[in-house]
């Protein structure tokens, strides 16, 4: 049985209708007889979608217990077992309670897809999980339910579920998302209209990149090459001249006209020569670029308007952004130039911009240098001379009176064929020694007329001069391909120089070093295959491309690395002499695969070592600050065993009571280092609710005497959204250090205080303080500062309380309390009432449940 096809409908906020479309679309299926159910659907209450549920058969969902209550999951089993073509599957992101047979929703999804049964979903633009940071500094709010964006990007069919901010703001206010005591706190807080309008311009630009992608593929697949004008692609072609920062934020501004605009900046290298570039000017066009938001890309082109124009339509590009030439008047002499013949070429689907700039007709700069790749204009100019030219000049003097002597006709002859070599190459200056020969013979040599030379003396001039004329051209072409292959050579030398760089400053990853293969040798794709051994079979390291090749010998190219790897590139053969440069790119990419390699196994050694110093330090805590308390208990328990001393009822009492004692600080010990594990392996998630800070707070204070802490929380402050238990954990960890710490007859204040849509709960002490320097470190886990004093604890309190804060989104830092001491600033969020987002952003719909 073949995969399941997974459909996602994507919403930009809640109530935009991902669930309403989801469900008339499982109508839309049954009518035309789909075995279609219903595995997961949420309506949150809201009357138009429970209504689309009637109709539709619905899986019963499985319910689980955690913490004292109910809850209800999707049962995975039941759908497989029930085994339908299609099931509606709603909130992709979820997060599944505790005991579930996945922890998040969509690994239940892989599971369904993978059965071959079709999923039909739903997820907001801000449970993805790239644009956490994003969609916090716009709204406020950190998601913590997301999905990976790979999984939805694998998606079958996407299609965004669209509402403008507007209409979404009047459904809200006829209460049909949420219920009316909520409304006008979500109209005022989250549901504002720049916060609607900035989450929608991040859905329909997701969903744009990814119909770009189903469009480049669709494209490679059955081989277009023409633009389609779908969004605005812009190409800029530099010449690694002063000008190309000019040409760079010329086309930025272009791109800024329309949305998804697309800045490609293109650097072609002439293997003949025929361009010179500043590797300078081309690193500070490159930074500039990609400041801009752009991209920067280098090719090797022999013909740069062919090879311009090749690129921009290999990338669906709509325009191309030039710089008027930087030639002299005089030099046009020798063709129109690029600008003029890409404009002339590019056709109607390519619209070419000619920028004006400061370096316009100050000349390159530069000689330009000759090469043997001299294009079918020159050859034919090289042949015209060396034929057409002995020809002329036979009929110019044969028809006039003027005798200059054979030696003079052998040098204007002479001066036909080193022309003919210097325009058409060595061929060209061959065949016009040889035909000048064979004139001078016939009509200047007597007898003319005649092949036979009679006197001697002509038969040597003749020698000599072909003699002359092969040797002239000889030079002329060898010098010609000297100056190819310095030119070449020069090229090479610029994208090597060009590569080593970006590999040694880190820039370039093993994909991004294969997109530069694919660009520089104009291949459709490149892998990188490797295998452990000679028999073991070859496996993709890396690729880039359409349908690369998994085998070297699938390969158009391959270029061994060593024993057990090999660049694979398909598309056209490359002449031998390209190979030197795909060697060294090879080589840079198994270089780059390796660091990127050892860069994951230091990483993982550095959390070895990480784990490695908890031990350690965990053993001491258990030598030595474990075996205290335990020391006082066996003490205490063996006098009150022993039959030698009778203790009266006051010594009984205090021996129980050092015994218990003994027994709660143990307890606080054993708690604190099992929360700091938890922390470490990252096992702490919290259940978050609504609750009233003196709910909590108060319950914290346990573990102190009463008169040691004096509380000040308002009632007026609103509810915060926090996990109860962590909260209470983390203010009596921070009390007891305050409490610690504090002079006698002097009480830790603890007080609470509103700061805009955040709770801050403040714990003051008239200690010695901390230093600034120290304040962070007195956070790490088995730290005490200074002497610690009352000998207590293993300096884990701290830790603990900074860690449960962070895993409930709030923060724990240091201040210095004026007049002297030490404050900790605990900072939470308030809750959805107060702070009017909406329930289903701030946690789930239900209660998310997982272990904290």
């Amino acid at each position: 049985m073949g995969r399941g096809r997974l459909r996602i409908y994507l919403g930009a906020a809640p109530g935009v209708g991902k669930t309403y479309a989801m469900l008339s679309e499982a109508h839309r299926r049954v009518e035309r007889g789909t075995d279609c159910v219903v595995a997961f659907v949420e309506h949150h209450a809201r009357p138009r979608t429970e209504v689309m549920l009637h109709g539709l058969e619905v899986v019963p969902r499985r319910e689980l217990e955690y913490r004292g209550s109910f809850f209800t999951e999707m049962d995975v089993d039941a759908v497989l077992a029930r085994g339908p073509q299609v099931a509606l599957v709603d909130e992709l992101a979820h997060t599944n309670v505790p005991g579930s047979r996945n922890g998040k929703r969509w690994q239940d999804v892989e599971e369904l897809l993978a059965a071959g049964i079709d999923v039909v979903s739903t997820v907001n633009i801000q449970h993805l999980e790239s644009l956490g940071d994003v969609v916090e500094s716009i709204t406020g709010v950190r998601q913590k339910e997301t999905v990976p964006d790979e999984v939805v990007r694998r998606a079958d069919q996407i299609e965004l579920v669209d509402m403008s901010p507007q209409a979404l703001r009047r459904r809200m206010a006829h209460g049909n998302i949420y219920k009316p005591d909520k409304v006008d706190a979500a109209l005022s807080n989250y549901f504002r209209p720049g916060n609607l309008t900035a989450l929608r311009e991040l859905a329909l630009l997701w969903v744009a990149d990814r119909v770009d992608e189903y469009l480049q593929q669709y494209r490679g697949e059955h081989g277009i090459r023409t633009t389609w004008q779908a969004r605005e692609r812009i190409v800029v072609g530099l010449t690694g001249g002063p000008e190309g920062r000019t040409l760079i934020r010329r086309a930025a501004r272009l791109a800024e006209k329309g949305a998804g605009g697309e800045v490609l900046a293109v650097y072609i290298a002439r293997s003949d020569g025929l361009t010179s570039a500043s590797p300078k000017e081309l690193a500070v066009q490159r930074t500039l670029v990609e400041d801009l938001g752009g991209t920067f890309h280098h090719v090797i082109g022999d013909d740069i308007p062919s090879a311009l124009l090749e690129f921009a339509r290999g990338v669906n590009a709509t325009q191309i952004v030039l710089g008027v030439s930087r030639r002299k008047g005089w030099q046009y002499v020798f063709g129109p130039g690029v600008g003029a013949t890409v404009a002339r070429e590019s056709g109607p689907d390519l619209d070419v911009h000619l920028i004006t700039h400061d370096e316009v007709g100050k000349g390159r700069g530069l000689p330009v240098a000759r090469g043997a790749r001299l294009g079918r204009s020159r050859i034919i100019g090289g042949w015209l001379t060396g034929i057409g030219g002995p020809a002329l000049l036979t009929l110019l003097l044969t028809h006039t009176d003027a005798d200059l002597g054979l030696t003079n006709n052998m040098l204007l002859f002479l001066t036909l064929t080193i022309a003919a070599a210097l325009l058409g190459g060595l061929l060209p200056a061959l065949a016009s020694a040889a035909f000048g020969s064979l004139l001078l013979n016939w009509f200047f040599t007597p007898p003319v007329h005649h092949i036979t030379i009679a006197d001697p003396k002509n038969m040597l001039a003749l020698v000599i001069f072909v003699a002359v004329a092969v040797s002239v051209a000889s030079v002329v072409d060898l010098a010609a391909r000297r100056t190819h292959q310095a030119a070449r050579l020069r090229a090479e030398s610029e994208i090597l120089s060009f590569l080593a760089g970006s590999v040694l400053r880190g820039e370039t990853s093993v994909d991004a070093l294969l997109e530069r293969v694919r660009e520089t040798f104009g291949m459709e794709s490149v892998a990188l295959l490797e295998r452990e051994s000679d028999v073991d079979p070859w496996t993709c390291a890396a690729s880039v491309g359409p349908q690369p090749p998994v085998l070297p010998e699938d390969a158009d190219v391959d270029m061994p690395v060593g024993d057990h790897m090999a660049l694979a590139l398909s598309g056209r053969v490359l002449p031998a002499e390209d190979r030197r440069v795909l060697a060294a790119f090879a080589a840079q990419a198994v270089v780059v695969l390796d660091r990127q390699r050892l860069q994951q196994e230091a990483e993982q050694a550095h959390t070895l070592a990480e784990g490695n110093r908890i031990r350690t330090a965990l053993l001491a805590a258990v030598s030595h600050d474990l075996r205290t308390p335990l020391a006082a208990i066996k003490a205490a328990v063996s006098s009150l065993r022993s039959d030698d001393v009778a203790w009266s009822e006051e010594d009984e009492a205090e021996l129980l009571e050092g015994i218990e004692a003994g027994a709660d600080r143990l307890d606080h010990l054993v708690g604190n280092l099992l929360d700091m594990s938890r922390l470490q392996t990252g096992t702490v998630t919290p259940l978050i609710r609504e609750i009233d800070l003196d709910e909590v707070v108060p319950m914290a204070l346990g573990g102190v005497p009463e008169d040691s802490v004096q509380l000040e929380i308002s009632e007026t402050l609103p509810m915060v959204a926090v996990d109860p238990g962590l909260l209470e954990r983390s203010v009596a960890n921070i009390v007891e250090n305050a409490v610690k710490y504090s002079p006698d007859g002097e009480p830790v204040l603890v007080a609470a205080s509103t700061l805009g849509e955040r709770v801050e709960v403040r714990v003051v002490d008239r200690g010695p303080g901390v230093p600034d320097e120290a304040k962070e470190r007195i956070f790490a886990p088995f730290q005490r500062y200074g002497d610690a004093p009352r000998g207590a604890g293993v300096g884990l309190g701290l830790a603990v309380a900074r860690g449960f804060a962070e895993a409930m989104g709030g923060t724990l830092d240091a201040e210095d309390t004026p007049g002297g001491g030490l404050t900790m600033v605990l900072t939470v969020r308030a809750g959805p009432s107060r702070s009017g987002r909406p329930a289903e952003l701030a946690q789930p719909a239900e209660p998310e449940r997982q272990a904290s």
